[in-house]
């Protein structure tokens, strides 16, 4: 079968592991609030006044919702083994196909325990997906271009939810429970195009590499990054590179998760986590799957639109990351849109604080979770701040904590570590998913507080740290955290502080613009490569 092997085709494919998260999330809190979801799941009985639905109650929703990234944590570690053992590719596939699987039982659902049994399914999927997409994407792309192409994820998350969204919309008018069961079950689309799509897309040549298959290795650098020579300068540079890294990963050949705690390895595993518990504890997905019961305290009441739009800032805010990401750096991001988004969770703590009551059952809410009424120009501020948080994470924590992880490792444990760091990020969706509707319930405001800190906590940790990795070989990344050199601390490397964003020099060798003197001098021909020498060259 023919193998593209333009890189943003490849992206723009691979990226639909991502989607499935974002379709999840619509799928959840586009429905929460609606009529038939709570009659089918109707825990709490009816109201004694008005005789309506009420649903799940707080605690039982937060375990509906939460059920899915609890099967994604277990996913994203399950991972690691799946993609080393297999490839990347493969990975994925496996992936669609478990969603698949988990979509039908969602759609079937006849009571809440089946309900969370297809979503833990679905979570499986979308934890291995969620891990091995960057580091699929990372180990075939330009290091120019890396941050773009991974943040690709981030995009085709907020696409997931937007679509998601309105179709849930669309179908909200439908009589019965085809309203929630016809979106769970298209579900199924995006999986099986991504199933389908990957058959046609080339290998991780650094997987290829671990694997010892060279001559494959060869053809799939010079399919992507070539436009089929196998002899242009950009790809011995990169082949040049992926072999010193596997000489020195089989140096040290027997990998296992203790390595990941290693002194001279645990800064960069807790580098990767942190990166993607951060990305929670922005608060962001936790304004993705409540903002429902949000903007009913600000008296929108069951109105969809107005969630649809925060939607829509996702997408958009997510393209000028697209765009500059690589340009920007990855420090610089990651520490503006920490202080931005304390910012805006502070504003919203101070509005609830001061300009809301507590709601009582005069006001016929559903949940408990809806626990506040604002109402006039403060409910505006409101809708306004919680947009302007989206707008916040949307370019800077949405897309970074994709990209940046896969960057940290070598490629002997690339697949494991990336693993676990996507683990920390479900583990925490997990944990807030379920704690949100009952924090709601009982704290009210100071949630928003939590958040706020959490922000200016990242902006510390990120600024101290967080080193700078755009624009960077994946294999030169490496070097930052040696603690040999001069002004390193040991077990640390380099300052996180003194690493620079170097663009400039990254374009000039990716444009083949390299004087003949400053090629390495290992960098071998295709021909040699291919031959038997080459080959034992690289074990």
């Amino acid at each position: 079968m023919r193998k593209f092997g333009n890189i943003y085709v490849i992206a723009a494919t691979s990226v639909i592991g991502g989607a499935l998260f974002g379709f999840d999330i619509s799928s959840m809190s586009a429905i929460i609030t609606t009529k038939p979801y709570k009659c089918q799941f109707n825990a709490q009985g009816n109201d004694p006044i008005t005789d309506q639905c009420r649903g799940p109650d707080p605690s039982l929703q937060g375990g509906i919702t939460a059920a899915m990234p609890g099967g994604s944590w277990l996913g994203a570690l399950f991972s690691g083994w799946v993609s080393d053992r297999l490839g990347r590719k493969t990975a994925i596939q496996v992936g669609a196909v478990i969603w698949i699987i988990g979509c039908i039982i969602v759609a079937a659902s006849a009571d809440v325990p089946m309900l969370i049994v297809g979503r833990i399914i679905n979570g499986f999927s979308v934890g291995i997906c969620s891990a091995q997409v960057p580091v699929y994407i990372s180990e075939i792309s330009p290091p120019t271009k890396r941050g773009r192409l991974i943040g690709m994820q981030q995009w085709a998350i907020t696409w997931g939810i937007a679509i998601m969204f309105f179709i849930c919309y669309g179908c909200s008018f439908i009589e019965g429970q085809a309203a929630f069961r016809l979106p769970w079950a298209l579900q199924i689309v995006p999986a099986a195009l991504l199933f389908a799509g990957l058959c046609m897309l080339p290998e991780s040549p650094r997987w290829l590499a671990k694997k010892d298959r060279w001559d494959a290795v060869n053809g799939v650098l010079a399919l992507v990054h070539g436009k089929g020579d196998p002899d242009a300068p950009l790809v011995r540079n990169e082949l040049a590179e992926i072999q010193r890294a596997v000489r020195l990963d089989r140096q040290n050949a027997d990998v296992s998760w203790f390595e990941l705690v290693h002194p001279r390895m645990i800064n960069r595993t807790h580098i990767g986590l942190f990166t993607q518990i951060w990305s929670q504890l922005t608060g962001m997905n936790v304004m993705m799957y409540y903002i429902a019961y949000v903007f009913t305290m600000a008296g929108l009441g069951s109105d969809l639109l107005p969630s649809g739009i925060q939607f829509i800032i996702n997408v958009a805010m997510t393209v000028p990351a697209l765009i500059w990401q690589d340009r920007w750096g990855r420090r610089p991001t990651m520490l503006v849109g920490a202080l931005l988004m304390c910012l805006f969770m502070s504003l919203n703590a101070g509005l609830f604080a001061v300009y809301s009551r507590p709601a009582t059952a005069q006001d016929h809410f559903s949940t408990g979770a809806i626990s506040m009424v604002i109402r006039g120009p403060p409910a505006k501020a409101i809708i306004a701040s919680t947009y302007l948080f989206v707008a916040s994470y949307a370019p800077t924590w949405g897309p970074v904590s994709w990209t940046y992880p896969p960057e940290l490792y070598p490629l002997r444990i690339r697949g494991k570590a990336v693993a676990l760091a996507t683990s920390g990020n479900w583990l925490l969706n997990f944990a807030l998913a379920y704690f949100t509707p009952v924090a709601f319930a009982t704290i009210t405001w100071k949630t928003y507080i939590l958040f706020a800190v959490f922000c200016a906590s990242m902006f510390i940790h990120c600024f101290l740290l967080f080193p700078e990795t755009a624009n960077k070989p994946l294999e030169e990344i490496a070097a930052i955290f040696e603690d040999s050199g001069p002004g390193s601390i040991e077990y640390i490397g380099t300052p996180a502080w003194r690493t620079r964003n170097d663009r400039g020099a990254a374009l000039h060798l990716e444009r083949n613009i390299v004087d003949p003197e400053q090629k390495p001098a290992d960098t071998p021909s295709s021909d040699e490569i291919r031959s038997k020498d080459g080959l034992k060259a690289s074990s």
